[in-house]
């Protein structure tokens, strides 16, 4: 397996490194950003290169990439890294948790990052380029199309069709075969029984606070 290069040098790409080497035992060889973003040298101990530099320093030839960038612009930052890694001859790498319930016929696409406790159920179809944070279940026969954001505790049912840069907030419940359009955002806390456009957006009602302070509480 090749030294994996991470993009990216936040929290995200922290996260990546940590469960590419603690999990998938993989070497990373450095971290690259945009050369306007380059603001130290080293990250978790590794060096931090200018991704208009990476394919002289660190040549695709050699490594391995994954993209480690949030959903910033409805994941389209992270579908655009990816696109300009890709183009430079990087072949990109996906991670799924060893504590993740996925069956042996399971292949995500590439660029996926699959944390633990996440249920994929058979026949479930996850597109290139996917983010499903800890803890979903992933009903049979669900697809996910490629540049999505899941955070965690979502329950997507059975046959539910997931589009392109969709973002899905926690503890959001979608019904079976509902489909969910591209660039939707489902908010955290949503119950999602009808079909949601491109575009879509649904948002589910906050807990107001209360009036009464904690200390008139009388049983606490």
């Amino acid at each position: 397996m090749k030294p994996l290069v991470i993009f990216g040098a936040g929290d995200i790409a922290e996260v990546a490194h940590f469960y590419f080497t603690r999990d998938a035992k993989a070497q990373v060889a450095a971290f690259t950003v945009d050369s306007a973003y380059l603001k130290q040298p080293s990250f978790c101990g590794m060096p931090v290169v200018a991704f208009e530099e990476l394919a002289r320093a660190f040549p695709p030839a050699a490594h391995d990439l994954f993209v480690a960038v949030s959903y910033a612009k409805l994941n389209a930052v992270r579908a655009e890294k990816c696109a300009a890694a890709k183009a430079l001859g990087y072949k990109l790498r996906s991670y799924v948790s060893s504590k993740a319930t996925v069956w042996e016929s399971f292949e995500p696409g590439e660029n996926c990052l699959i944390l633990e406790d996440n249920t994929l159920q058979p026949f479930v179809r996850i597109g290139a380029n996917v983010t499903l944070w800890s803890g979903n279940h992933i009903g049979h026969h669900a697809r996910i199309d490629e540049n999505c954001f899941i955070t965690s505790h979502a329950v997507i049912s059975g046959g539910v069709q997931v589009g392109a840069n969709a973002f899905i907030g926690v503890n959001a419940t979608i019904r079976d075969h509902v489909k969910i359009g591209a660039r939707a955002v489902i908010g955290a806390g949503s119950l999602v029984l009808q079909d949601v456009p491109d575009d879509g957006v649904v948002a589910a009602a906050g807990t107001e606070l209360s009036k009464v302070p904690s200390h008139r509480l009388r049983r606490l």
